[in-house]
């Protein structure tokens, strides 16, 4: 198979290999706002934030951190929706040369300990409503320092007022716990920024890997800068002074890579949402008239649903991004339909990639599409398709797993060298390649088709979920002797979570049971992959080998759903 994917010889107007600056993503940065400095960088609850005070509002969260303790090669963990300070704090510890790594807000008690432990970090900037949650934590008030903002903190006075006053939180005294506004107060005189050092570790995202179990994926700026400069020439227009929507949230490659990092490294705005919901997506949509929106399928298909900007003028749009799952063919023919009645002159583009290459490094061009495919290789990102568990390449038209090798490809997981090993190989070619646990195909002209993944994973509203991990945590209850974890379909979501559980002896089949296997996941689990429904069985259905048959159970369900 050749080294650069024959698409290539179609498309003469996209590169397919990029110069990448030896600058770490504060540079990038910096570097916009010197050149643009009255441009818009970021929109947030009405207010708008230039490239200048960008520039002011990193160096003062830089100041507040170095005053709380933080120090060069500390490990940050931030635990915020997408608001102002999470902007700010990816470039002031990456200036400092700290690390940062973005978790869920809606984290379970028992998750949350896992990531710090991980981390071993020793500082925590959340929100002051979390608090309950972070207070559950153990060890997290002697050992670790709480940072705690509000969404109203970066909001004007007036603004500031309305938000506290109908949304207050009550925190206790600690000497461990900070409030944001109290450290942005302090002006210290700060060593000036690291510079250069692309290579080193930046930003930790929480991903299942190949087990389920959450591993650390460590991004380097190299990874980072390299993904956004390759997106910016994969829109195929300027993206200087446009706007990006940024629903997705900073915890997920997708949205700190594409929607934040990227947008602010090609001078374009981008808007913030730090809750979501479709009426307002769509308002911001049309509000601030923004060229590039992205997201998962759920979300294209929610806006589908919602009547808001039916007959309106969507002209504006230069860039409909889908990814974080497979996009349904019919939703896509559903939604090009929509934009089109809508005036808009783009087609929804389906990208594929992996939090272990940031996000996306395969997208639809911008021209033509091809059914089913998840698009051609982004520049400098090299695709092979391999005989399942070698490092031998197929010949076009036949599946096999996908691996990709390029410069936004991690550089391992953190505390994991096993299973660093077990996704990363050099291949003859002396190539380091990520093998990604998805099967697919590759056609004689470069385009890529994702087939299913080789691990057990569901995936819904964009999100990897790992049923054996759940399984685990039902198993560890009282109530349950066996249980078996599946998707099931579901309009909105593309998939639920269904739970088969075999309870011990004498426990009833009941309500009162459900509600309290459900709080148990809820202890231990993230909202987004508790159970929805659980269904409670004598016992269930195994393979030849003895194990539980859960495609069976699958099989069973997709009948009932017909």
């Amino acid at each position: 198979m050749e080294d650069f994917a024959p698409w290539y010889r179609f498309y003469d107007d996209i590169p397919k290999t990029l110069r990448y600056p030896h600058k770490m993503m504060w540079e990038m940065v910096f570097d916009n706002a010197d050149k643009y400095p009255k441009y818009t960088a970021l929109r947030y609850m009405g207010e708008r934030v230039t490239y200048e005070q960008l520039k002011k509002n990193i160096l003062r969260v830089q100041s507040g951190l170095y005053y709380a303790g933080v120090r060069r090669g500390d490990r940050v963990a931030v635990c915020l929706p997408n608001i102002p300070q999470a902007v700010y704090c990816l470039y002031a510890l990456n200036r400092m040369g700290a690390v940062s790594s973005f978790l869920h807000p809606l984290s379970a008690v028992g998750e949350l300990e896992h990531y710090l432990k991980e981390l071993d970090s020793r500082y925590v900037v959340t929100l002051d409503s979390l608090y309950p949650v972070f207070s559950q934590v153990r060890g997290i008030e002697s050992n670790r320092k709480l940072i705690l903002t509000s969404p109203a903190d970066e909001l004007s006075p007036v603004r500031r007022w309305m938000y506290n006053t109908t949304h207050p939180a009550e925190v206790p005294d600690n000497k461990n716990i900070v409030f944001w506004k109290d450290l942005m107060k302090h002006e210290c005189i700060l060593p000036s920024g690291v510079s250069g050092e692309i290579d080193n570790m930046a930003v930790v995202l929480f991903s299942g890997g190949t087990t389920g179990v959450p591993k650390g994926v460590m991004l380097s700026d190299q990874n980072l800068n390299s993904m956004g400069l390759q997106t910016i020439a994969m829109c195929h227009c300027d993206v200087l002074g446009k706007s990006m929507l940024a629903a997705m949230p900073m915890f997920h490659g997708f949205g700190l890579g594409v929607c934040v990092h990227t947008a602010l490294i090609g001078g374009a705005c981008s808007i913030l949402v730090p809750r979501f919901t479709v009426t307002e997506y769509a308002k911001l949509i049309y509000k601030y008239k923004a060229e590039f929106i992205a997201g998962v399928p759920t979300l294209f298909e929610a806006i589908l649903r919602s009547s808001y900007l039916k007959g309106k003028d969507l002209s504006f749009l230069r860039g409909v991004f889908s990814g974080g799952d497979a996009l349904p063919l019919m939703l896509k023919k559903r939604f090009d339909d929509f934009l089109l009645a809508q005036g808009s002159p783009v087609k929804i583009r389906e990208g594929y990639g992996a939090t272990e290459c940031v996000t996306a490094s395969c997208l639809t061009p911008y021209n033509t599409d091809r059914e089913g495919s998840i698009g051609v290789p982004m520049p400098d990102m090299l695709y092979k398709i391999c005989r399942v568990g070698t490092c031998e390449a197929v010949p076009y038209e036949e599946e096999g797993e996908i691996c990709i090798s390029g410069p936004s490809v991690m550089m391992g997981y953190l505390n994991n060298q096993e299973e660093t090993e077990a996704t990363l190989k050099v291949h003859a070619d002396g190539r380091v390649w990520l093998h990604s646990g998805d099967v697919g195909m590759m056609d004689s002209d470069g385009f890529v088709y994702f087939r299913y993944r080789l691990k057990r994973i569901i995936v819904a509203s964009g999100y990897n979920i790992y049923p054996e991990r759940i399984e685990r945590i039902l198993e560890e209850h009282k109530f349950v002797r066996q249980s078996c974890v599946i998707g099931v379909r579901d309009s909105y979501r593309m998939r639920r979570i269904k739970a088969f559980v075999v309870l011990s002896e004498g426990v009833p089949r009941d309500k009162k049971t459900c509600d309290i296997l459900i709080e148990h996941c809820r202890r231990n689990i993230a909202s987004f992959a508790l159970p929805k429904e659980i269904e409670f069985r004598s016992s269930l259905p195994v393979t030849g080998v003895g194990k539980v048959d859960y495609k069976e159970l699958e099989s069973e369900d997709n009948i009932s759903d017909r």
